[in-house]
């Protein structure tokens, strides 16, 4: 499910944790080649991703039928 990045904090081991408008947290790493995303290192690149949607899997497993 498609949530909206709100915010950014840093976690207990220095990586950058997206905020998302249904509560929910996802990290967003900058690790090449695995995880490119330049962005993330500075405040400017931050700030222009408030608003970006990003796939929430809390939101999806919470929505999960398993019956």
């Amino acid at each position: 499910m498609q949530q909206a990045i709100i915010a950014f904090h840093i976690d207990h081991e220095g990586h950058w944790v997206a905020e998302l408008a249904c509560g929910h947290t996802q990290h967003v790493r900058h690790t090449p080649p695995w995880q490119n995303r330049p962005w993330v290192m500075n405040e400017q690149g931050r700030k222009e991703k408030i608003g970006m949607m990003l796939e929430c899997k809390a939101c999806e497993v919470k929505n999960t039928s398993f019956t």
